[in-house]
């Protein structure tokens, strides 16, 4: 295991000032998240079935460049 230096912390409040407190807070919020579960009856993200791509089978031989049809 390596050991961090003694000027090395593994917090660092960017603006403002942070109570020892404060950070001892969010240091315990931040490892609850890292250890919980994932919800296991979550739904999955689908994604759409249909293709993002026209074709060309099925679309009329010629369009004007001017056409409203896409």
């Amino acid at each position: 295991m390596t050991t961090l230096p003694a000027d090395a912390s593994l917090l660092r409040v960017e603006r403002g000032h942070a109570a020892p407190e404060e950070l001892a807070a969010l240091t315990a919020v931040l490892l609850a998240r890292a250890s919980a579960r994932p919800a296991e009856a979550a739904p999955a993200h689908r994604t759409p079935s249909t293709a993002g791509w026209r074709r060309l089978e099925r679309q009329s031989g010629f369009r004007a460049p001017h056409s409203w049809q896409g």
